[in-house]
């Protein structure tokens, strides 16, 4: 193959893409076509009674609290990139590092993670990655290490706190943990992984070898023009800020906080500029990927998965079933896609069994970097990627993918068992 963008449906837009849904409005892509035809699949589950519906019920509303997190977090990321918060943030951290590599690349990082552990690792892929490759033509930035450095912190970032991953918030419910206590069992898991994966990204992908040049050119500021946008930016920024700071709060509540982010970033829109509140706001394909899955691994699991999972993960408390629920957990997601993975897993986890769920979710998060299709973000990423003309060789991103999951997955649960 000569790259991974092209294994990547083109019109595979992210979930608030208003662009592509006004220029085709009428035609689904194939990523579409699974989503609804998932969601089919699980109706049928329950109107055959493969799913009894009783437990059908039980699973939508224990995911309501979750659709309501992401619905909201998808329409204020969206609402925040149109007031252009990312952007201005963007140039301002290639401005911040002077031209130098070194330093660009601290504060990528630095940028990349908080925007994954804070807002969520989709608005990494749908947001930021865009704004950093607009940012590489100005600035004459090889754009591929500023695309590996969102896709891969979209995904290795997302264990610290419930909002990070849609995974996280299902664990979180699990094992019955606020916000608090998830980053307190989960802080240590999460710097491994990012020491594990800046010095990655550095030996594949940033330092001297495989860049250009020493230095590169500072870009201008961003500019707002007039008074509305500037007032835009401000309140956007404002409702993000108002999302972080609330989660630890409201402990397990967090879409309540992302509900009302949402409303006062909308609010603010239907004073200013009313044109950005269309139908493509909504998430549609998200939510609809999300219920058809309730529907259909449940299903599954009734039916034979349950013990083919029980056979890969096991029930041993200590740290081998613990690094055996990590392993299974990346190796599924690389096959079929994290979400799914940790859901079948997570069936089969004995409740008390605190540690080897949390590596099952480690292996999840951190995992997906090997296939294009092993997460809903590496998937938007590489789109992005496709878009822009960022081409990344399949045998290389896979190469390194497998160094990355590897030692990161192993370092995060190491750190789990240590200081988790």
């Amino acid at each position: 193959m000569a790259g991974v963008s092209e294994q990547v449906d083109p019109s595979a837009s992210s979930p608030s893409s208003p662009g592509a849904a006004r220029a085709r409005p009428a035609r689904l892509s194939v990523l579409d076509r699974v989503r609804l035809s998932l969601l089919a699949a699980g109706l049928l589950c329950v109107l055959t009674g493969l799913l009894p519906r009783a437990d059908a019920v039980d699973n939508m509303r224990r995911i309501g609290p979750l659709l309501l997190f992401l619905g909201s977090v998808v329409v204020l990321a969206e609402l925040t990139r149109r007031a252009r918060v990312f952007e201005v943030i963007a140039h301002r951290v290639v401005i911040a590092a002077r031209g130098n590599y070194p330093a660009l690349f601290v504060l990528c990082v630095l940028f990349a993670s908080a925007t994954t552990v804070l807002l969520n690792l989709d608005t990494t892929a749908v947001l930021l990655t865009p704004v950093m490759l607009a940012v590489a033509a100005p600035a004459r930035i090889a754009p591929l290490p500023l695309a590996m450095t969102t896709l891969w912190l979209a995904n290795t970032a997302s264990l610290l706190l419930p909002v990070s991953n849609l995974t996280n918030l299902l664990a979180s419910d699990r094992v019955g943990m606020d916000a608090t206590a998830f980053a307190a069992a989960m802080w240590a898991p999460q710097l491994a992984s990012m020491l594990v994966t800046s010095v990655c990204l550095w030996v594949f992908f940033w330092r001297r070898r495989q860049r250009d040049s020493d230095r590169y050119v500072v870009p201008e500021p961003v500019r707002l023009d007039g008074a509305d946008e500037r007032r835009l930016f401000r309140i956007t920024a404002g409702a993000c800020v108002l999302f972080i700071v609330a989660v630890p709060i409201l402990g397990e509540r967090v879409e309540f906080a992302a509900a009302a982010a949402a409303l006062i970033a909308l609010a603010a829109f239907a004073v200013l500029d009313r044109s950005a509140l269309t139908f493509s706001l909504i998430p549609w394909r998200l939510l609809v990927f999300v219920v058809g899955l309730f529907l259909v691994v449940p299903t599954l699991s009734r039916h034979g998965l349950d013990d083919v999972m029980r056979g890969l993960i096991g029930a041993d408390p200590g740290a081998a079933g613990a690094y055996r629920a990590a392993g299974a957990g990346a190796a599924l997601s690389n096959i079929a896609n994290n979400l799914p993975a940790y859901t079948a897993g997570e069936a089969v986890v004995p409740e008390q069994n605190r540690n080897q769920l949390l590596a099952l979710l480690i292996g999840t998060n951190v995992g997906p970097v090997i296939t294009p299709w092993a997460s809903l973000a590496t998937l938007l990423c590489l789109e992005f990627c496709r878009s822009h003309g960022v081409r990344i060789p399949l045998s290389r991103f896979v190469r390194t993918g497998i160094v990355l999951a590897v030692l990161a997955t192993s370092a995060a649960v190491g750190a789990l068992l240590v200081f988790g």
